[in-house]
Formats: C-alpha cells, structure tokens, sequence
C-alpha cells in the first residue's frame, strides 16, 4: 500500500469536500484529462457524501468548476476497482501478473453494463486505472464480458 502524499492543491480540495459533505475524503485525485476531482471516500460514505439528489457535488462542481466524482474506498484491488466502476455490475476482478513485472486488472461486468464500465470517452474505465496505479501499482485495467473472460 504506498502512501499518498497530497498536494496543496489536493488538501484545498479535501477541505472543501469536508466543509460541503460532512465527510472526511481518503483522499482527493485531481484529474486533468477530463476536468474532474476524484474523491475517495471511506465504505457507505458515498450516498452520504453524494447528498439527496446529489446536492452535494452539484454545489462542490459549481465551486471548484470541475467535474466532481466520488468513489468508495477498497480494502485490495478488486474491490476498489469494483468500486471505481460503479454502477456497472462487475462480476469479478483478476489480476494478472505481466512478463515485465507489471500488472493488469481484468474486470469481468455483465454484457450490458459494458458501456457503463468505460464510460463516456472513456471516463470510468479511466478513473478505475488511476486509482489502481495510485493504490495498487496495476499498470492497466481491462473490460470484459462474461463471453470474453
């Protein structure tokens, strides 16, 4: 498990997230590529941190002028990857060891929530790879249905 050194930046964020939310975040991923802050929030955190309706993260997004997300933390790769697909229904995660020492994670979801799983342009299949590289050291994160795995 490495540990996250945050940012001023990243603390800024966390602070406001605290103030908005009531909830302390894990941790704050700032993601430039698509204009979005990832927080990492504690197991059965997220609805909270959410807020009905999501009230929440509408006045955090109108703050910061960024997109924010908000993910539940996992214990071992699988399940924070499970989480960072979410609401796809992942069915299983492995992860394989590469000849290069690497890792990939193959995430295995229902036929139809494959197009949840990436995302649009990709977003959640990204968001899932950052926080394996930032947590787990997993090189990749692929999408698989059932047929495929």
């Amino acid at each position: 498990m490495p540990s996250i050194r945050l940012t001023e930046e990243e603390i800024r964020y966390v602070a406001l997230f605290e103030k908005i939310t009531g909830i302390t975040p894990r941790d704050a991923v700032i993601d430039p590529q698509y204009n979005r802050i990832i927080f990492i929030v504690d197991k059965n955190f997220a609805p909270l941190a959410v807020g009905k309706g999501g009230v929440n993260i509408r006045k955090l997004e109108e703050l910061i002028g960024k997109d924010v997300e908000v993910v539940e933390y996992g214990e071992t790769p699988e399940e924070l990857i499970k989480n960072s697909l979410y609401p796809a229904r992942v069915l299983s995660v492995k992860i394989t060891k590469l000849p290069n020492n690497g890792s990939i994670a193959i995430a295995t979801v229902q036929g139809e929530d494959k197009a949840i799983a990436l995302g649009r342009q990709k977003r959640n299949i990204n968001r899932a790879k950052l926080l394996a590289k930032r947590y787990f050291d997993i090189d990749g994160v692929r999408i698989v249905s059932p047929e495929q795995a």
